[in-house]
């Protein structure tokens, strides 16, 4: 990866162009340098999913915005840089009381915790979910969500100091996937009930576990393959607990879509944000010249949260 000058964005109709401040690492970015994740076509060529920054022009049929507005934003790619275009339905104000650098960790994980356990998966109070990564930037934001709609929230994660961190931010059962078996902790946590909703990072390699610890009519939702993509599934389990398999991708939704969530997201999860009862949570802000130890950090886990790459 290398910091070069490249031509400006332009903003076209419905579209608006954002000075960055700041935006972050995903596991996508990872992939997408790997050559293992390419953009969707007619997308920024740039790694980036998300930003922070101030509006620095509209395009045509734009309302609502102004130049010099703070936000962030949702992007299909192009946030590993000083300027990007943005569709205004990708677009948020930056929440009272969150820093303009530090709003670059929301919209990713706002975006993919609310769209998959609150719009898809219908998690409830009472409930109990299991967070796989806990100590990701989806996982920290999960947990937090989870919460506060009065859910029970297990998760795993693979150092003590990890699973203490996610314990602050409210998860009630933490389990050492390096040293327990994730199925017998949160079975009895739940006194042998199991996980009404499965938010899982990991793809193959959990999917029997995973049928296996959901509690009669859970939901599991896959959002990450870093464990694979292919295992075999048992069908009469999954009959038998009248579950759903549910498994999603943000990056490649169509702008409607995108846009549907991200106003979601405005409406229920901004509030808790700037009251405080929600938070951003990063473990570090690097220079975007020093992307590739910001992905080295992600890569090997060494964090809690999100990474963030200034400009």
């Amino acid at each position: 990866m290398q910091w070069e000058q490249v031509p400006d964005p332009e903003a076209g109709p419905g579209e608006v162009v954002v000075d960055i401040a700041a935006s972050a690492v995903n596991r996508a970015d990872i992939l997408q340098r790997m050559g293992r994740y390419d953009p969707p076509p007619g997308t920024s060529a740039y790694p980036g999913l998300e930003c922070s920054g101030h509006v620095s022009s509209l395009g045509d049929g734009v309302e609502g915005w102004t130049v010099g507005d703070q936000v962030c934003a949702l992007l299909t790619g192009g946030g590993y840089a000083e300027r990007v275009t943005v569709p205004v339905g990708q677009l948020l104000p930056v929440p009272d009381g969150v820093g303009l650098v530090e709003a670059a960790a929301l919209p990713e994980a706002t975006c993919t915790v609310w769209s998959n356990l609150f719009m898809l998966a219908g998690l409830r109070p009472g409930e109990t979910l299991l967070v796989h990564g806990g100590a990701s930037g989806v996982g920290t934001m999960a947990i937090q969500l989870g919460r506060n709609v009065g859910a029970r929230v297990a998760v795993t994660a693979g150092t003590a100091e990890k699973l203490e961190r996610c314990g602050d931010l409210g998860a009630d059962v933490l389990v050492n996937y390096r040293e327990a078996d994730f199925v017998a902790a949160v079975r009895e946590a739940s006194g042998g009930h199991g996980a009404d909703v499965v938010l899982d990072n990991m793809g193959a390699v959990y999917l029997a576990r995973n049928v296996e610890v959901l509690a009669p009519n859970g939901r599991l939702v896959v959002i990450g393959l870093q464990g694979g993509t292919r295992a075999e599934l048992d069908l009469a389990a999954v009959m038998r607990k009248r579950a759903a398999l549910l498994a999603t991708t943000l990056r490649s939704r169509p702008a409607e879509e995108k846009a549907v969530i991200v106003t979601s997201v405005r409406d229920h999860v901004w509030p808790l944000l700037e009251s405080g009862e929600v938070r951003p949570v990063v473990d570090r802000a690097l220079p975007m010249t020093e992307v590739a130890e910001a992905h080295r950090v992600v890569e090997a886990s060494e964090h809690v949260g999100k990474v963030l790459l200034t400009t």
